[in-house]
């Protein structure tokens, strides 16, 4: 299983200098990905948690992972596509992974949040319906000379888009879901699934199965998607549930994870409202990760 952390995109410790130090640090101790999330706006009373009343956009940050780090993989979990007309996103991937040299995960979702969905002029109806049809037509923008379409949502006039990607055939598509059709469409239709910051590690192996059979009924073969769980550790004396506790006690944990499927973890200390809130103390923020950046480096 791969090892990831996720970079300070949330709170008070979301600053420049954090932002350098945890994806060089982890680039050093040989973590395989550095990991950016997506929130646009949060309410005025906070009633969504701390991690997200203030956040950078993952776009822009990942953009600047990119031009301070040369071998880690940066992955965005996840950038919402009904906020994004798709030659727009199919464009702002498109260039940072040339920006990256390649090394680009893009995870995607549809969001669930209707101020949201309200504030960028988008409608929640159908949005399981518009992703299979946004899905392809993304991944047609990075391989196809022109580009002509003609669906229920989206019309593209013939037109080209480059440049192309870095890699071959764009950067890896991961949908994030948890809802059951959501899950099949992740393994119909991209290079894997991950988690949301809500799902219980002691039980993510029955999205994987959900996943796997998706792909097997579609004639692709599960073993090679990917499983990313997002993992949204909370670092504390006491033990109450998987990826909560101490250092020790979270990293016993990785193989729960690896045994119900998953292929990659990333620390997530975003998540934690100790960590991830305007009001935290951002040095010491940055102590505790630096804390969790040696205790879990592969």
């Amino acid at each position: 299983m791969l090892i990831g952390f996720a970079a300070p995109v949330s709170g008070s410790w979301a600053t420049v200098d954090n932002l350098v130090r945890v994806a060089t640090r982890a680039e050093e101790l040989g973590y395989h990905s550095v990991w950016t999330f997506q929130r646009l706006l949060s309410p005025p009373d906070g009633s969504w948690g701390e991690s997200y009343r203030s956040v950078l956009d993952p776009v822009a940050a990942t953009s600047f992972l990119a031009a301070h780090t040369s071998r880690v993989r940066l992955g965005i979990a996840v950038l919402n596509l009904p906020f994004f007309a798709p030659p727009l996103l199919a464009k702002q991937l498109a260039t940072l992974d040339v920006l990256s040299g390649g090394r680009l995960d893009a995870g995607l979702g549809i969001g669930w949040a209707p101020e949201e969905y309200a504030a960028v002029g988008a409608d929640m109806a159908g949005r399981g319906k518009r992703a299979e049809e946004y899905l392809p037509l993304l991944r047609r923008f990075w391989t196809d000379d022109v580009v002509e379409h003609d669906g229920e949502f989206y019309r593209v006039p013939a037109t080209r888009m480059d440049p192309k990607p870095a890699q071959p055939g764009g950067p890896p598509v991961l949908l994030g879901a948890s809802a059951e059709p959501a899950l099949r469409r992740a393994g119909r239709l991209c290079a894997g699934w991950v988690s949301s910051s809500r799902a219980d590690p002691a039980a993510i192996g029955e999205s994987v199965k959900v996943v796997r059979e998706a792909a097997a009924e579609a004639g692709r073969d599960p073993r090679q998607l990917r499983f990313v769980c997002r993992g949204a550790v909370r670092v504390r004396a006491e033990r109450t549930r998987p990826l909560t506790g101490t250092l020790e006690q979270i990293r016993g944990d990785f193989a729960l994870l690896e045994d119900q499927g998953v292929t990659e973890l990333f620390i997530d200390l975003n998540f934690d409202p100790e960590i991830g809130s305007p009001d935290a103390d951002p040095a010491e923020s940055m102590r505790r990760a630096e804390d969790a950046l040696a205790a879990f480096a592969p």
